[in-house]
């Protein structure tokens, strides 16, 4: 298309000169007709017929040139418009040239019973993994637990389309649990407590620890976890525990200084982590983070073993390397797996 179009003015050039020619060579015949019809009056029949035959002879070459410059002219012309109308030539795209669009998989849903099923075997790995793990919950505790965590989830504006777990976080002094939970979008009176485990919430009154914030906390795949080194820090510990243990990776949030009695907030990262398992490991069940949850290093085996906030990320493993390279090779991943960590306050202290 691009040649046909650089020529097009070229060809009209060429024809605009042949049409010059051809309406010259027309006048110089028509002048030698004129000569010959005033030599016949002047000169005679004979020399007339002389004259008539020159002029006849030179007129039918004429004739002929201009016949062979039309003939070239629709040729040109024909060529340079089917040229310029010609449509523009397909892209050819060689199969190496074509990208595969990943296929993202679809996150389980399992109806209620089935949902119901996958949350019994959880909590039965649960009591077998996780040392210390209670199923002694309350009518009460269960109802207020609950009642919290719908709560939140309904003034972050979330809305549950699939029976999936929450991972609930309460962080009230005395309590400082762990607590998975399945839910769905209909009458939380339905939902499920799997079990309790100890974790560390943030601690008051001291310099530079905050509150662990309340809300909802959506374990994005915006932000990639990452896992522990084991690396010491300055005072010879392993602050997120022994090399490989899973840091999920909330963002950053806001939250209230624990050592200011004005209620002054500042930004944390917020984490969910194990810790050093000979130093702190045993402070776990009471406050003692810097703001982040800290788990026992079972705890922290078992949710990332099982995936219980995964959902998103397995779906991005199927086509993010660096999704799968994050994953443990061993997991076995709930289909139930949610994406949500909620925490709550059970006490009723001030955000």
């Amino acid at each position: 298309m691009a040649d046909a179009q650089t020529s097009f003015p070229r060809r009209c050039l060429r024809i605009e000169s042949l049409n010059r020619f051809a309406a010259s060579s027309f006048i110089r015949m028509r002048s030698m007709v004129r000569f010959s019809v005033r030599s016949l009056s002047i000169s005679g029949e004979g020399r007339v017929c002389i004259l008539s035959g020159a002029a006849f002879r030179r007129g039918m070459v004429m004739c002929a040139a201009l016949l062979r410059i039309f003939s070239v002219m629709d040729a040109q012309g024909a060529e340079t418009l089917t040229a310029a109308a010609a449509p523009v030539p397909s892209l050819q795209t060689t199969p190496s040239e074509i990208q595969t669009i990943p296929l993202i998989p679809s996150l389980p849903s399992l109806g209620k019973p089935e949902a119901m099923a996958e949350a019994i075997l959880l909590r039965h790995a649960m009591q077998r993994e996780v040392p210390r793990t209670s199923l002694s919950i309350t009518p009460e505790e269960k109802s207020r637990w609950i009642a919290l965590t719908a709560s939140a989830i309904k003034q972050a504006g979330i809305v549950l389309d699939r029976e999936q777990l929450l991972i609930v976080v309460d962080r009230a002094p005395r309590m400082q649990y762990l607590l998975p939970v399945l839910a769905d979008g209909g009458d939380p009176a339905g939902w499920m407590i799997l079990g309790k485990a100890h974790v560390s919430t943030g601690q008051p009154g001291r310099k530079d620890h905050y509150l662990t914030p309340i809300g909802v906390f959506p374990h994005s795949t915006g932000i990639l976890d990452y896992r522990a080194q084991g690396t010491y820090n300055e005072n010879h510990i392993r602050g997120l525990g022994v090399k490989g243990m899973r840091v999920w990776d909330f963002g950053w949030q806001n939250a209230r200084k624990g050592w200011r009695a004005d209620g002054e907030k500042g930004d944390i990262r917020l984490l969910m982590h194990a810790t050093d398992p000979a130093v702190l490991e045993s402070r776990i069940g009471r406050q003692a983070s810097q703001g982040c949850v800290r788990l026992p290093a079972a705890l922290n085996l078992f949710l990332d073993r099982h995936g219980l906030l995964d959902a998103d990320y397995e779906q991005t493993a199927a086509y993010d390397i660096s999704f799968r390279a994050l994953l443990r090779p061993d997991r076995t991943p709930t289909p139930i797996a949610g994406k949500y960590m909620v925490v709550i306050d059970s006490s009723g202290a001030p955000l």
